[in-house]
């Protein structure tokens, strides 16, 4: 039992490597050998009496061939798809109402892809960088002298260059134009990027058809 698991051990270990050769690929074969040899104790003992026709035992013997045809697998675990069955199915599951929960699950993964590619769009176009306090707000707090946040999210109150007394002048220490360092990250990143970003893109829509429901009582349909 012992030689069965180390063998099956001194497989994991070979397969997760970054870089795989010939002469790895031979330790796996022979470490894949002794595996199957030495784990007839299980079926003798009775753990597994009948076979062994495991899912993830069974993928062992394809992983040579895998990794021949797409290269290592580097750390490749089989609990991914797991992990992605509980993003993908049961936390949306559980936000449904249990009715007819598959359009409401298509539904929530849709809306869920659509945020994050916004997000990677938004990203790009920096406007998720800055303060948050609208433009309008800034507007009116400049326009009353008082200190603003500047890009870096720092306080700090706008110069009077022009000595007109006015909270905002013509221009900055740099000699730009005041509107240039007045205007937001979003908006200054659209100016300099005209053309779109590239990022995922979310095009499948779902549509859940509801059933007419009949009140008892009344006899109306809604």
């Amino acid at each position: 039992m012992v030689h069965a698991i180390a063998a099956f051990i001194d497989f994991c270990y070979l397969v997760w490597q970054s870089i795989i050769n010939e002469d790895t690929l031979a330790e796996i074969d022979e470490a894949l050998r002794r595996f199957h040899a030495d784990r007839v104790i299980f079926k003798e003992i009775g753990v597994r009496p009948t076979s062994f026709s495991l899912p993830h035992q069974h993928s062992l013997i394809h992983y040579r061939y895998l990794i021949q045809e797409f290269n290592a697998p580097n750390g490749l675990c089989s609990s991914i798809t797991e992990s992605k069955h509980i993003k993908a199915v049961k936390e949306p599951w559980r936000q449904s109402n249990r009715f007819n929960a598959l359009g409401q699950m298509l539904l929530t993964n849709q809306h869920l892809d659509k945020l994050a590619a916004s997000r990677v769009d938004f990203e790009a176009q920096g406007m998720l960088k800055g303060p948050c306090i609208s433009e309008s707000v800034q507007a009116l707090t400049i326009a009353a002298g008082d200190v603003v946040p500047d890009n870096n999210g720092n306080g700090g109150a706008v110069p009077d260059h022009n000595g007109d007394g006015n909270a905002v002048s013509d221009h900055n220490d740099n000699g730009d134009a005041m509107g240039a360092h007045l205007m937001p990250a979003a908006a200054r990143n659209n100016a300099r990027n005209a053309n779109a970003v590239d990022g995922p893109r979310v095009q499948a829509t779902v549509t859940s058809q509801g059933r007419k429901r009949v009140d008892i009582r009344s006899g109306w349909t809604y």
